[in-house]
């Protein structure tokens, strides 16, 4: 999955612009991001890349840049 595919991911899943959807944008304290929508965020990430992130590397996911690279490290 590339860096735009996973961008286009997160402001649909949170509701907020493309635009504030940048590597160090951290998804609780700028996009608004809770416990939920983290979750439901995991399942439409895994939906879209076939990509199965482990649950324990969840809950380390503060930036859009950590999911990136928790995307890359399990393909």
């Amino acid at each position: 999955m590339d860096f735009e595919k996973l961008q286009e991911i997160i402001a649909d899943e949170l509701d907020v612009d493309k635009d504030e959807v940048k590597p160090e944008a951290k998804l609780i304290d700028d996009l608004g991001a809770d416990s939920l929508s983290i979750v439901e965020l995991q399942m439409s990430i895994e939906d879209e890349s076939g990509v199965k992130i482990p649950e324990e590397d969840v809950q380390k996911l503060i930036t859009v840049q950590d999911i990136f690279d928790a995307i890359k490290k399990a393909e």
